[in-house]
């Protein structure tokens, strides 16, 4: 496995230099009343090929351009880190997005979901890993513990689309290459529900460098080495993407709003409607893609109901171009097939393109990467560390 040739020295140096990096949010709901966060609170999609979306903000710096293969993100150096935000939230809800990895030794594209309170959820995929792409979760910012990471087998990834699914509800988050889950993670998995990912999120696309010249000695390796920028432009193409809010059940949601003192519990907040009533949440139904229901239902039921919308003010994007000094941007998010969180699904075969129809993808125990695109590392690149040391 790509992801075996840590060694205990990389993991070590990794451990010590990336702790002091911590996933960002410009305001923590949980520890001070904060905008509310706008909500799709319906379905939508958007295909790239047809050009930007008013529904994305890109972070400063970030200048894409669009083709016939959709949004092109590309890296000609190692400051570049090109990303762009929703500007709307999701509360549950399933995504789908077609995408084509950048190639490129220590280049990371990253799909990922993240909350004000620093709950995530992710795909991300290494330039020089020709054969698996890796999922994370985190919740609340905790990384006291880095055993959440998993690999899943998928051939090519950078020369081949494919379409990358997450679809979370309050009972769990399955993810799936073309159509084929290859994980779940369930809520009591999560340390009891406490770490669960449960409150509002963004949706964010985009590509970075963890293999710069400045960077840690062990988030090099985790990355497959040093970037070689002769070998420019590193490109991953975002070909469209389906966005189907979830909303807690509830339907014609236009906000949701975190409870003062909110202890970051999808109990503790409120989708407001249309009309401007509030339902509580608590109450409110799981969701899922394939079933409706409304808050109001004390029984749990899925949801296939609308979208959320976000401000773009709170977004955390990593900015285009980091400082010389800063490392690397690295998702703070850990993952769930650890043995303290959920339990793979998959079958043995290795995913093939979208081109090609779905197709069975292989479920791997491996440490866990970092996803969220922010300037600077954070704990989910020590997690990938930490647990590649245990396989050594």
């Amino acid at each position: 496995m790509f992801s075996k040739f840590l060694s205990t020295t990389a993991v070590v140096l990794a451990a010590t230099q990336l702790v002091a990096g911590q996933t960002h949010t410009d305001c923590d709901p949980t520890k001070k009343k904060c905008p509310d966060d706008t909500a799709f609170g319906t379905t939508v999609s958007v295909d790239f090929t047809k050009g930007a979306s008013d529904l994305f903000k890109a972070a400063d710096g970030t200048e894409l351009t669009y083709d016939s293969n959709g949004a092109v993100f590309t890296i000609n150096k190692e400051t570049d880190a090109p990303t762009i935000t929703s500007t709307k939230y999701i509360f549950f809800g399933k995504i789908d997005v077609q995408v084509q990895a950048a190639p490129g030794q220590g280049v990371v594209t990253s799909f990922v979901l993240q909350s004000d309170d620093l709950d995530e959820i992710d795909w991300e995929w290494l330039g020089g890993d020709k054969t698996q792409v890796q999922t994370n979760y985190f919740g609340k910012g905790d990384t006291t513990t880095y055993d959440r990471g998993a690999y899943h087998s998928v051939s090519d990834p950078q020369d081949n689309v494919y379409t990358y699914s997450i679809d979370w509800t309050k009972d769990y988050v399955r993810w799936y290459i073309n159509g084929n889950q290859v994980r779940e993670l369930k809520y009591a998995d999560a340390k009891g529900g406490t770490r669960f990912p449960q409150t509002p999120m963004q949706i964010k696309l985009g590509t970075w460098v963890a293999g710069r010249s400045d960077a840690p000695e062990g988030t090099v390796q985790w990355a497959g080495g040093l970037t070689d920028f002769s070998q420019a432009p590193f490109i991953a193409h975002y070909k469209s993407i389906t966005i189907d809010d979830y909303s807690n059940g509830v339907k014609g949601a236009e906000k949701y709003v975190w409870a003062d003192g909110s202890d970051g519990s999808y109990q503790s907040i409120q989708v407001v409607t249309g009309d401007g009533s509030s339902d509580d949440t608590s109450s409110s139904s799981s969701s899922s893609s394939s079933a409706t229901s409304t808050a109001k239902d004390t029984q749990s039921t899925e949801s296939s109901s609308a979208t959320k919308s976000s401000e773009s003010s709170k977004t955390t994007l990593a900015t285009s171009t980091v400082s010389s000094t800063a490392s690397a941007s690295v998702s703070s998010s850990s993952s769930s097939l650890a043995s303290e969180t959920a339990t793979p699904s998959g079958t043995n075969d290795t995913a093939s393109p979208s081109s090609s129809g779905s197709a069975p993808v292989t479920e791997t125990s491996a440490p866990g990467t970092n996803g969220a695109l922010k300037a600077g590392f954070s704990g989910a690149a020590l997690g990938a560390c930490l647990l590649a040391a245990f396989m050594l």
